[in-house]
């Protein structure tokens, strides 16, 4: 139920990104977000990434999302690596271990839980991503100025429990209450809504 909680908040947060950036129609991955069942057994987690990235870099001929692919990949896999750091630290500060993962699981990586619960911040970090290629030319080389927006992902405004926070405090609202999940206290874990 933890894994529903967090894809239904990705799909969730990937429909306001389209919606926002693209004004794309994103009424399925509402219906998506809704119907996704305790460990996403049908798979919508990647029916609603198909259709996401389809849609939000429709304009980048040929684009596919893959680490090794062509930009703007590059300002993604950055971003989301300062993102799992994030997360990872909001995991430490509130006493769990980022190895042992909700679903993600591999003994070669080290950051399965922050891997897991980074999914719903994701589209914080694409929406940034789409501003930059908005006001770059040439964003196919990771420049100095573009490192400097990037690294602005801790201070990005969130809306976490109906309160405005910057992603950093944020992600450590929602490691924190995932650790009352694990401890019983509570059975919702609190991810931020874009």
């Amino acid at each position: 139920q933890l894994w529903q909680q967090t894809i239904q908040a990705k799909i969730n947060n990937q429909a306001s990104v389209l919606k926002g950036c693209r004004d794309e129609e994103v009424k399925c991955m509402r219906v998506w977000a809704a119907d996704v069942r305790s460990g996403d057994p049908d798979n919508l987690e990647a029916r609603a990434a198909a259709y996401y990235w389809k849609s939000l870099f429709a304009d980048v001929d040929g684009f596919t999302r893959d680490r090794e692919g062509i930009p703007p990949n590059n300002l993604l896999n950055y971003g989301y690596a300062i993102l799992r750091a994030v997360v990872a630290r909001g995991l430490v500060i509130s006493g769990l271990l980022p190895t042992l993962g909700i679903h993600h699981h591999n003994r070669y990586n080290a950051y399965c839980l922050a891997d897991d619960i980074m999914e719903p911040y994701r589209p914080y970090v694409d929406n940034l991503v789409i501003k930059i290629m908005q006001h770059s030319n040439d964003y196919s080389e990771l420049t100095k100025d573009i490192k400097m927006q990037l690294l602005s992902i801790p201070v990005i405004d969130v809306e976490i429990n109906k309160k405005r926070s910057p992603l950093m405090i944020a992600a450590q609202q929602t490691t924190a209450s995932l650790y009352k999940c694990f401890s019983g206290e509570l059975r919702q874990i609190a991810y931020p809504e874009l």
